[in-house]
């Protein structure tokens, strides 16, 4: 009878071989499916008068082809591809808009200076007059719709976001029913590991890992998530879930928000840094808003402002073909504020300061922030996070912007500052008439086109960035601030491809299921099972054989 349980414990074992082997030729394309093999030992021997006899084998558990250093740098490769990836198709379609210089801004600008010349030089000629009004409605509209392919991408990355946080968080619902199903699993099996599952919840964090970097924390089998600094999202029983919510410094835009505790026993959201989180699309998302469309849309209504600025001081300074003085040429927007505390009563005003003529303006594109704590006003810029100015006053003058404050304000109160944002949706041709236009620099009839030379002569002074560009070549420097936040992307992401590929390459090496291997393993498996039959086969011809004997 030992001879015949020798035979049933070999069986045993070629089965679950067998099986094991099979399930790994079919997961061979399962994503996240890491191979598996049957763990065995020799069987407890048994002591005889002539030594100890061996029982035979016996199958400890299945293991899975696992190295946890190899998938948390796959993981991590891939997260920063994700990023990497969601920059890109943003900043790909910019830079396709930007790209082309024979239509849009570029010539538009170019175009409408031209018309100044022609009004310059013939400037009685209703014709000229009448070109240069249509150019400069063709200049406004080209900036209109500049800024109206900005806001669609706002708009569009608004969507992106509510809809990923959304798949962000049913990944984490999933990621806790399978760390009760493991802990489940693990009990009911004398603590073998539930292979499946864990392959499982792996392929989940991995996915996780595309839409947002989270730290993963194993804790005796079941694991806790947290992002940014140490926010939570999977903590023991429970789930936090990430929220989009309206940012308090501009409720046109969508960030992230954990959850946390709050007063009694109910859960707030609370906004993170947009810097807290950097991998995954989210983190490619909110890199590419505040890095390339932030500041390309401000720089766009820097320009648009500056030139209204400009255009209209000159145009002001001199006379139409009616003797009258110039009006403004072009329409322009106000700075956009909101107040960061709703309880607020004081209400803060900011208006471009009017420069010198000829003087360089000062608008940086970039946005503030205005702080009062009682006594004095700071400004502290929104990008640096420097201070720009204190001020004890309710009226100062910074950056090229006026501020006034109107009301009562209580220390603490403060608000976001948008200048030049947005703005270049605004730009509008004022002037409806062409015997409007303000050629003249004397009040002597229309033969005068001294004030259009000027005008067209500000296409050249390097009036912005600090007195280092000139209008065509602030345009200029937004497109060349897109093609190199372009390439680099491109480089970058080239380089991070090779990375996963590298890593992924290693992880297969150790977890990948090799199909001519499982198939040779097989016909090894099989032959076990043969001869583990066949000792049956030799057990039951003996017990017979005692069994004739005994007659």
């Amino acid at each position: 009878m030992n001879l015949a349980n020798l035979a049933i414990s070999g069986l045993q074992v070629a089965q679950n071989r067998l099986q094991t082997a099979g399930h790994n030729i079919n997961n061979a394309a399962t994503p996240g499916y890491n191979r598996q093999s049957v763990v065995v030992g020799t069987a407890s021997a048994r002591h005889t008068g002539a030594g100890w006899v061996g029982m035979g084998v016996q199958g400890y558990t299945v293991s899975r082809a696992y190295d946890n250093f190899l998938y948390r740098q796959l993981l991590n490769a891939q997260n920063q591809e994700a990023a990497l990836t969601s920059y890109r198709d943003e900043i790909t379609q910019i830079n396709n808009l930007f790209s082309d210089r024979t239509v849009g801004i570029h010539p538009a600008l170019q175009q409408f200076f031209d018309g100044l010349q022609a009004v310059a030089s013939a400037s009685a000629d209703p014709a000229a007059r009448q070109e240069l009004l249509g150019r400069a409605a063709s200049l406004a509209g080209q900036l209109n719709d500049a800024d109206a392919f900005f806001q669609a991408q706002r708009g569009h990355i608004n969507t992106q976001i509510t809809t990923t946080v959304e798949q962000v968080n049913s990944l984490l619902n999933r990621v806790h029913d399978l760390n009760q199903q493991i802990i489940t699993a693990r009990g009911a099996s004398g603590e073998h590991q539930p292979n499946d599952l864990l392959d499982k919840r792996d392929q989940l964090l991995a996915e996780l890992g595309e839409l947002i970097d989270v730290n993963v924390l194993d804790q005796d089998g079941s694991v806790s998530l947290t992002i940014g600094n140490g926010q939570v999202l999977l903590g023991g029983n429970t789930v936090f879930p990430l929220h989009a919510v309206a940012s308090k410094t501009d409720p046109r835009r969508l960030v992230l928000a954990h959850s946390a505790p709050a007063s009694g026993g109910q859960i707030k959201a609370v906004a993170l840094k947009e810097t807290a989180i950097k991998g995954g699309k989210l983190g490619g998302l909110l890199r590419y808003r505040s890095e390339a469309l932030d500041a390309l849309q401000s720089d766009l209504g820097r320009l648009a402002t500056s030139l209204a600025l400009s255009l209209n001081q000159q145009h002001q300074a001199g006379y139409d073909a009616g003797g009258n003085p110039g009006q403004v040429f072009f329409d322009l927007g106000s700075p956009k504020v909101n107040a960061l505390d709703a309880n607020q009563t004081a209400v803060l005003q900011v208006e471009f300061a009017q420069p010198a003529a000829n003087q360089q303006l000062a608008l940086t594109g970039h946005d503030y922030i205005v702080q009062y704590d009682g006594q004095t006003y700071t400004l502290i810029n929104a990008q640096t996070e420097a201070v720009v100015a204190q001020s004890n006053q309710a009226n100062f003058e910074a950056d090229g912007l006026l501020f006034s404050i109107n009301g009562n304000a209580q220390a603490g109160d403060a608000w976001s500052v948008q200048p030049t944002r947005g703005l270049a949706s605004s730009f509008k041709l004022a002037l409806q008439q062409a015997d409007h236009i303000a050629a003249a620099e004397t009040p002597v009839g229309d033969s005068d086109g001294g004030n259009a030379l000027k005008l067209a002569q500000l296409q050249n002074q390097k009036v912005l960035a600090g007195g280092t560009a000139s209008f065509n070549e602030s345009f200029s420097q937004i497109i060349n601030k897109t093609g190199v936040l372009t390439q680099q992307n491109a480089t970058a992401l080239e380089a991070q491809n090779a990375l996963v590929r590298q890593n992924y390459a290693a992880q297969q090496a150790v977890s990948g299921v090799n199909i001519d291997e499982e198939l040779a393993m097989l016909d090894r498996y099989q032959e076990q099972y043969r001869a583990a039959a066949r000792l049956i086969d030799v057990s039951a011809s003996l017990f017979d054989t005692l069994l004739t004997l005994g007659r």
